[in-house]
């Protein structure tokens, strides 16, 4: 399992690395909030864990900025103490809260803890809407009423594309985060190939394609799936 550990104190770090890669973890560092930003970007982390006091962009910016595309664990690290900090950094997206000094016992233990909920929710579910079935784990799209279903082919991108979306019900996947994970970061002005797929995944999923009720644009920013909503018509692609 890949953790990022961003704390702008090289001593935390180094002690961090060390004890964590001898639990078999592997480490990735940063040590301001806007590398800790990159990093996770790159790297794509299955654990975060964030200092709140970091340069350029503090740990609520950075959990902020997160939680837009990712639902990895996020465990904030922290001198600050008051309940307000806390408070500010669960609301924002974190999932739990460890104050320094911290003994290195309770810290494995919270890992421990948001790494069996990570193995929960990564089960592979099977996702339904409209009269389409999707099943992750099988890597399979079916469409019709139950006894008269029918295959339906996607390609590999289309396949990347929906499984994205799908994976982030309700919520806003950004257009960079589609064409950074399935393109690489070299594409992330090539807005053409999102429209493009989005348009072919309609066309082979929606009942209306022209009035898409689950696979929706977010005008400027991206995509959502919504596995129920009214059809707004003339959505744009």
């Amino acid at each position: 399992m890949r953790i990022l550990i961003a704390d702008d104190d090289p001593q935390i770090l180094r002690a961090l690395r060390i004890t964590l890669t001898a639990q078999r973890y592997e480490i990735v560092t940063a040590t301001s909030g806007a590398q800790a930003i990159a990093r996770a970007i790159d790297q794509r982390p299955d654990l975060f864990m964030l200092d709140l006091g970091m340069p350029e962009l503090d740990g609520i910016d950075v959990i902020h900025a997160v939680r837009g595309w990712s639902d990895a664990p996020i465990l904030v690290v922290s001198g600050r103490t008051g309940a307000s900090d806390k408070v500010a950094a669960l609301d924002a997206g974190a999932d739990d809260y460890v104050t320094k000094p911290f003994s290195i016992e309770e810290l494995l233990a919270r890992i421990r803890a948001l790494t069996r909920r990570i193995a929960h929710e990564d089960a592979d579910p099977v996702v339904t809407f409209g009269d389409a079935t999707v099943d992750l784990s099988a890597r399979s799209v079916t469409r019709g009423a139950p006894g008269q279903q029918t295959h339906v082919r996607l390609t590999p991108t289309e396949w990347k594309v929906l499984e994205l979306l799908l994976r982030h019900p309700g919520r806003l996947v950004t257009r960079q985060t589609l064409l950074t994970d399935i393109w690489g970061s070299q594409h992330v002005s090539d807005t053409g190939y999102l429209r493009l797929y989005i348009a072919q995944l309609r066309k082979k999923l929606e009942q209306d394609p022209a009035a898409p009720r689950h696979l929706l644009t977010e005008a400027g920013m991206g995509y959502r799936f919504e596995p129920g909503t009214a059809a707004t018509a003339g959505e744009p692609a």
